[in-house]
């Protein structure tokens, strides 16, 4: 496990904010899909087989959907906001990656619902929750 220093932060959640730093001074200045396929040709190549297939089943489900990273990950957008994004298990050390959504995600449903996915494989199953799961959070 990441220890934390005098800040309360972990080795991995500085590290997380550095790329985010780095994000602000050299990716922005990128167009989005740019930066999307940059960071996935940093991943593993298990993750990146993953992060391709699942950036394809994203931007598949509607045209308004736009990505660009986000604290150094693929994220998709819809009407300015992050909906959903990609995590490569890789970056913290997981054994699984992790699809998940951001609260303006439309996927309320009572008391609670769910907001991430461990994936370790694209099946048809998973896409087709992924794809119901992405058209239901920009309804």
């Amino acid at each position: 496990m990441a220890t934390s220093d005098s800040s309360g932060f972990s080795e991995v959640e500085r590290a997380a904010m550095k790329e985010r730093a780095r994000e602000a001074r050299e990716f922005k200045k990128l167009p989005g899909e740019e930066q999307v396929q940059n960071k996935i040709a940093e991943m593993s190549p298990d993750d990146q087989k993953l992060a391709r297939g699942i950036h394809d089943l994203v931007l598949g489900v509607s045209p308004d959907l736009t990505t660009k990273t986000w604290y150094g990950m693929p994220a998709y957008y819809f009407q300015g906001k992050v909906i959903c994004f990609f995590q490569a298990g890789s970056k913290f050390e997981s054994r699984y990656c992790t699809f998940g959504f951001q609260d303006s995600a439309k996927l309320d449903d009572g008391p609670l619902w769910p907001t991430s996915f461990a994936i370790t494989d694209l099946t048809d199953e998973v896409s087709n929750t992924l794809r119901a799961r992405v058209k239901q959070a920009i309804s």
